[in-house]
C-alpha cells in the first residue's frame, strides 16, 4: 500500500489541521484574555511581563492545557518511532475533551465559555477547530 493510501492519511491529517488551529486559537485566547487582563489591572509594560504573567498567573492559568497539549501532538509527531492509528485517534478524543465548553463546568470550561460569548473571533475559531471532527 502506498503512502498516499495510508489508513493513517486521513486521522493524520486532521491531527495537523488541529495543531494548527488549536496554535491559532490559542494565541487568540492570549490576546483576549490579555485585554481582559489589562482592563482590570492596567497595562502589561512588556511582553517579557505579559511572558511571565502567562505562565505564572493565576489569571491564564486555564489556558495552559492548551499549550500543553499542543507541546504533546508535536512530540508525538517528532517521536522517533512511527505513529500509530491509536495514538493519533486517542489525541483527537483528547481534543474534543479539551474544547468542551460549559458555563457550569470546570474552571477552564467555564473561563473558555466566557471567552467565546465576549470575543466573535474566538467563537469563530472555535467552530473551525471543532469542524474538524466532523
Amino acid at each position: 500500500m502506498s503512502s498516499n493510501q495510508s489508513p493513517l492519511n486521513l486521522p493524520f491529517k486532521r491531527l495537523r489541521q488541529l495543531r494548527k488551529g488549536l496554535l491559532n486559537l490559542h494565541k487568540n485566547l492570549l490576546e483576549s484574555e490579555r485585554i481582559t487582563y489589562e482592563k482590570c489591572y492596567g497595562r502589561i509594560p512588556s511582553k517579557g511581563e505579559f511572558f511571565r504573567l502567562v505562565i505564572g498567573d493565576d489569571w491564564f492559568s486555564w489556558l495552559r492545557p492548551f499549550s500543553q497539549f499542543i507541546v504533546k501532538i508535536d512530540e508525538t509527531l517528532e517521536e522517533k518511532e512511527p505513529v500509530t492509528l491509536d495514538q493519533v485517534n486517542e489525541l483527537l478524543e483528547e481534543a474534543k475533551f479539551l474544547l468542551r465548553v460549559d458555563e457550569q463546568g470546570t474552571e477552564r470550561e467555564k473561563r473558555y465559555y466566557q471567552a467565546i460569548q465576549r470575543d466573535p473571533n474566538i467563537a469563530f475559531i472555535h467552530a473551525e477547530v471543532s469542524n474538524i471532527f466532523k
